[in-house]
């Protein structure tokens, strides 16, 4: 199984410069650093520092451009980094330029919520699919899209040229579900079942565990309560 969860492994697919992997962590940062190039293409701004744009991300100037490295950005010493083509550059290295189809398995709440989300498409994801089990959903519209039958999930993929899927699932049948999408020929999976999936070694998954990350975060609003406890 290729899981992008921590403890961090390589990430399959993401290479940079001469081909070599980018580190895990390092493409969680690319996608920062994307996001605040488009909020300055937004601005109108042409060219950023370094220092600037590590600023805008969150992170230090020396990790920005050990990061760039990785994809083959270095900048200029005293002019910085061209904002569109380093934005193109990063999209590109993260596969954004790729057509991605996605299907959300799972029409309740979640399953809902993303669908109606509409910040997928301005980064490249293009949602053509929502399925669920229950005949009193199947058939209704969520945003523009209509409800399929989780029966019909491989027709649907197929038809719609699907090449990732969200599952937004109970545990009971996230399994059961996600092998479907496998042997469908998916390789690229997002999952928000409270459960861990299993997976052939070429398909790529993912897990959010909503509750892991609230409790990570107790952790560290405990510790910052704490007097002489370092953050």
């Amino acid at each position: 199984m290729t899981s992008l969860d921590s403890p961090p492994q390589a990430v399959p697919g993401h290479t940079g410069a001469a081909g070599k992997q980018i580190p895990p962590a390092a493409v969680a940062r690319l996608t920062i650093y994307l996001r605040a190039l488009n909020s300055l293409l937004a601005e109108g701004i042409e060219r950023v520092s370094s220092e600037s744009l590590a600023e805008a991300s969150g992170v230090s100037s020396s990790t920005l451009r050990k990061d760039l490295s990785h994809v083959g950005s270095y900048g200029t010493r005293g002019v910085g980094y061209e904002v569109q083509y380093l934005s193109r550059h990063i999209a590109a290295t993260l596969g954004l330029t790729h057509d991605w189809k996605v299907a959300i398995v799972g029409a309740g709440n979640l399953g809902k919520a993303l669908a109606r989300y509409g910040g997928f498409e301005s980064r490249g994801f293009d949602v053509v699919a929502i399925f669920d089990a229950d005949q009193m959903v199947v058939g209704n519209e969520v945003g523009w899209l209509r409800v399929s039958d989780v029966a019909d999930l491989e027709t649907v993929l197929e038809r719609t040229g699907t090449n990732m899927v969200v599952l937004a699932l109970p545990a009971a049948v996230a399994q059961s579900v996600c092998d479907r999408v496998v042997a469908a020929g998916v390789r690229s999976i997002l999952s928000f079942a409270p459960v861990m999936l299993q997976v052939p070694d070429d398909v790529n998954l993912r897990k959010v565990d909503m509750a892991t990350e609230l409790q990570i975060l107790a952790y560290h609003a405990q510790r910052a309560q704490t007097p002489g406890q370092p953050h």
